[in-house]
């Protein structure tokens, strides 16, 4: 077993506050009302209005997942590599299903991608990061 790096705590920390603000983005985009959903764009408007309920199951596990999975991290827990593999698959499910599912990529352009692609690669590098730790024996 190595020591744990230095920077562990930091990297936990940022990967939690992250997490964090997509639960907070969930809770937010699921409460939007008929008249929040009136000060979106329509297209955008109509892409929340017509999201099945599956892709919001989804997206609640794709944050509750890393952030499940950080603070597992955190507790320094091995089991967090399995939660943010879980979390990086509904990631790719949201995703897939919001550019292949949708028109929203017509919509909105590729400036539509960079969110999620942001998204994808903060949870491969945390996906990376945590089994990094696990093969130290940082995470048991």
């Amino acid at each position: 077993m190595m020591p744990t790096p230095r920077s562990f705590l930091a990297i936990g920390l940022a990967a939690l506050a992250w997490n964090l603000l997509g639960t907070m983005s969930f809770a937010a985009q699921y409460a939007m009302d008929i008249h929040e959903l009136a000060k979106t764009t329509p297209d955008m408007a109509r892409v929340y209005g017509q999201m099945p309920g599956w892709v919001w199951a989804v997206f609640a596990v794709a944050v509750g997942a890393g952030t499940l999975g950080a603070v597992l991290l955190l507790l320094k827990k091995a089991l967090a590599v399995p939660v943010y593999t879980l979390s990086l698959a509904a990631i790719v499910l949201l995703f897939a299903q919001n550019f292949l599912a949708t028109d929203m990529l017509a919509v909105e352009g590729w400036d539509a991608v960079l969110v999620p692609a942001l998204i994808f690669v903060a949870g491969v590098a945390q996906l990376f990061y945590a089994r990094a730790m696990k093969a130290r024996g940082v995470l048991r």
